[in-house]
């Protein structure tokens, strides 16, 4: 029986061209709910762009459905859990719009840097007045990129052709890497001091969700021009909106905000904002370019192919049994590793320790750590066949060690690395079986021993030991309804350096965690998320 591909939502005519002489390719109104359901009940893959909606009940829907695939770099409107329990694979276009979403920080600059929205609407009404739409170059001008991921990249070297100084905040790449690109790494409130443009290409994580503020924006030259066009709620629009009231932002060119569909924004008021409808992935090319490598992918996995852009690809392949455990552990202990660095390392170790590494092939579990290193620093999905190339553009190295002997756990994974200014950061794990149950814990962290369930959110902080620290972090966090479900406290010896771990029931903003952290006079605090999907 020739394998059915239900096409959702309009795809271009060069990748129904991919499947058309393989495939029955069938077409249906993914909106049309009951359309949609019946239509999937032949179907071995769908693609869909954002309006449909594949959830449990969909794939319930669907006996035969062997892929899933979303022609855009989101996966919002797909049950990802859902469709990796049913042995579904989901594939999308991590790449297809970085072009486009680049370019677009460069129309949104060019255009606040020489007030060409504003002037256009004037001259259509009738008026002609040159000098007062007067704008700079961006020859000799500083730029700060913030962020140097795959699009802050691109937008830095095609910005570099105007004759523009880089400098770039990013504390998970290397300063060689930035070298390599002819990018200077400075802290946030230098980039902030120094810059004349500032263009924002972070992910929107707990993290980020707020990095530049009021406060921050006190920092700012007053002729600066400030351009979002990655994701909203970066940058407080409120306190951006009274910079530009009060004469200390030049600029703003905008195309995403905090809440979307957005018809109303404090910055709409002003004529040097340029400010745009979320356009960055709306080129035909970048769209042509998702349907296209959706449709290839959708190929590759119907003939039993691999397939480079499959982001539940851990859901299948040829990883042992005894192996699989361990997938989420090396996972998890990535995501620990990179919030507790607080930063990246030159380079990154992970050593599987036990009986396993004589029975089986534990490779995979390098991808796995590598995926959890960056799940939280990059937009794109993380995947274990992207995490590689995303190791490689950060200019982190990535090693694999093992060694047979048996400790305390049958086996145990540790991921280890050194960062550029010297500390090392360890922390370890194990599979700890209690009955038919198995959990994982995180089992040390810096030398300091822990007996933690790596699950939940969970926030570290490094003091001095003294009494009443437990008291003072505990009352910062209950002031705002943040319930502790668990706590571990270890310290080296008593009066020296001791770690608190805290599991809490919901996630804490980073302002917050700052607040909690001067309380006590903490070294450093960090949060990670380890919530079971």
């Amino acid at each position: 029986m020739t394998p059915v591909v239900l096409i959702a939502e309009e795809l271009a005519p060069a990748a129904l061209d991919v499947l058309a002489h393989d495939f029955d390719v069938r077409h249906v109104d993914g909106t049309d709910r009951a359309a949609l359901l019946a239509a999937l009940a032949d179907a071995d893959a769908v693609i869909v762009r954002s309006a449909t909606q594949i959830n449990a009940e969909a794939i319930a829907a669907a006996p035969r459905l062997k892929v899933v695939a979303r022609a855009g770099i989101g996966l919002d409107n797909v049950e990802v859990p859902a469709a990796t329990a049913r042995g579904v694979m989901v594939v999308n276009a991590p790449t297809s719009n970085i072009v486009s979403a680049a370019e677009q920080a460069i129309a949104l600059l060019l255009a606040v840097a020489r007030n060409t929205a504003s002037a256009s609407s004037a001259l259509k009404n009738g008026e002609w007045k040159r000098s007062k739409y007067t704008g700079v170059e961006l020859q000799g001008k500083t730029v700060g990129v913030v962020g140097l991921g795959r699009i802050g990249v691109l937008f830095a070297q095609r910005i570099a052709a105007f004759g523009t100084r880089l400098i770039a905040y990013d504390p998970y790449v290397q300063p060689a890497r930035a070298a390599q690109l002819g990018v200077r790494l400075v802290g946030l409130e230098e980039l902030l001091r120094e810059s004349d443009f500032i263009s924002i290409h972070l992910p929107k994580t707990p993290e980020t969700v707020g990095l530049i503020g009021a406060k921050e924006l006190q920092l700012v030259k007053p002729d600066v021009r400030i351009i979002n066009a990655a994701r909203g709620g970066l940058i407080d629009e409120d306190a951006l909106a009274e910079a530009l009231a009060e004469g200390r932002v030049a600029g703003v060119g905008v195309d995403v905000y905090l809440k979307e569909p957005c018809t109303t924004s404090p910055l709409f008021a002003f004529d040097n904002v340029v400010a745009t409808p979320h356009l960055g992935a709306s080129t035909h090319e970048a769209q042509d370019k998702a349907g296209l490598a959706v449709a290839k992918s959708v190929k590759l996995a119907l003939q039993g192919e691999f397939v480079p852009d499959a982001v539940n690809v851990q859901a299948g392949g040829l990883v042992a049994e005894e192996v699989r455990p361990l997938l989420p552990l090396a996972e998890k202990l990535g995501k620990v590793f990179t919030a507790v660095a607080g930063g990246v390392a030159a380079g990154v170790t992970v050593e599987v320790r036990g009986e396993i590494v004589n029975e089986h092939d534990v490779s995979v579990l390098k991808l796995a750590a590598s995926k959890g290193l960056f799940s939280a620093i990059v937009e794109e999905q993380v995947t274990y066949v992207n995490a590689p190339l995303i190791a490689a553009d950060r200019g982190v190295e990535i090693d694999l060690t093992t060694n047979p002997e048996v400790n305390e756990h049958k086996n145990l994974v540790t991921v280890r690395g050194a960062l550029p200014d010297g500390r090392t950061v360890s922390v370890a794990g194990a599979v700890v079986t209690h009955g038919l149950r198995e959990q994982i814990k995180l089992t040390e962290l810096d030398g300091f021993d822990l007996e933690l369930d790596a699950d939940g959110n969970l926030l570290f902080f490094r003091y001095a030991d003294r009494p009443g620290v437990v008291g003072a972090v505990g009352t910062v966090l209950g002031a705002v309804g943040v319930n502790i479900a668990a706590m571990q406290v270890a310290r080296r010896e008593a009066g020296g350096e001791a770690l608190m771990t805290l599991t809490v029931d919901s996630p804490v903003a980073a302002d917050l965690l700052q607040r909690a952290a001067e309380n006590i006079g903490a070294v450093s605090v960090s949060a990670v998320d380890l919530t079971e999907e």
